[in-house]
């Protein structure tokens, strides 16, 4: 059988070493060999060899702050030895490696799958003037190991600076160094609001040393997955 399909790019290649690498812009693979990945639920979209799959426990304490916020990320552990392959509605992958004394935090609908020499924590946002509940809750990596993220189409690195804060509309942000300082903004007066407003009400507020990570839409509409990790993410309630 003959096809573009079967172009050399399409074709699933033997593993050489562990670990997540890309298949292609929209895909990671996992060589799991005798171990341990960490993933978001629903997000396997193929694999071969000895795999098993089940739901992860988050721990008591981001089970609560989940149950309460509605925010997280509902992950699965797949174990076993053997190839698997990851993707996520067809968004963009990039594979980050963070090294000790790493901090990052990210909109938990962004992260996809994970080494698990990785700690996660969800921590939270606090808000200006008692916006939004007082504040709003993302997820912290530290440690040394690969995290794959998404995002809908190519995305922006910012620096941020003392100098220079930066400000993201609240559906775009992907990450953010943990050292800055996020806050959440609004741009807009009540009476701007009562008028129709811009549409673009809050906005993250990052100060500090450090970058953001932007996406250059507000997100794809996803359908929500059975069991938690709809596709809002972490400030999807709030509005671009």
């Amino acid at each position: 059988m003959r096809g573009d399909i079967f172009k050399p790019e399409n074709m699933a290649q033997n593993p050489t070493e562990p670990g997540m690498t890309l298949q292609n812009p929209y895909c990671v693979k996992y060589y799991v060999v005798n171990g341990e990945v960490l993933a978001k639920q629903g997000s396997m979209v193929a694999y071969r060899g000895n795999i098993q799959i089940e739901t992860k426990s988050q721990g008591v304490g981001n089970f609560l702050k989940r149950a309460i916020t509605g925010e997280g990320i509902a992950l699965m552990s797949v174990r076993g030895h053997g190839e698997v392959w990851f993707a996520d509605y067809s968004t963009s992958v990039f594979i980050l490696e963070m090294d000790p004394g790493d901090a990052l935090a990210i909109n938990g609908r962004n992260v996809l799958v994970f080494d698990p020499t990785l700690q996660y924590q969800i921590s939270m946002v606090k808000s200006v003037g008692g916006l939004v509940g007082g504040g709003l809750f993302n997820c912290v990596f530290t440690g040394h190991g690969r995290i794959a993220i998404t995002a809908d189409g190519p995305p922006v690195v910012i620096p941020v600076s003392p100098n220079l804060p930066v400000f993201v509309d609240t559906n775009a942000i992907i990450g953010w160094s943990a050292n800055l300082q996020p806050s959440i903004f609004r741009s807009q007066g009540m009476k701007s609001i009562l008028k129709g407003g811009s549409g673009e009400m809050f906005q993250m507020h990052f100060q500090g040393q450090g970058f953001v990570i932007v996406q250059p839409s507000e997100g794809p509409i996803m359908p929500v997955a059975a069991g938690g990790g709809g596709g809002g993410g972490l400030l999807g309630s709030l509005g671009g």
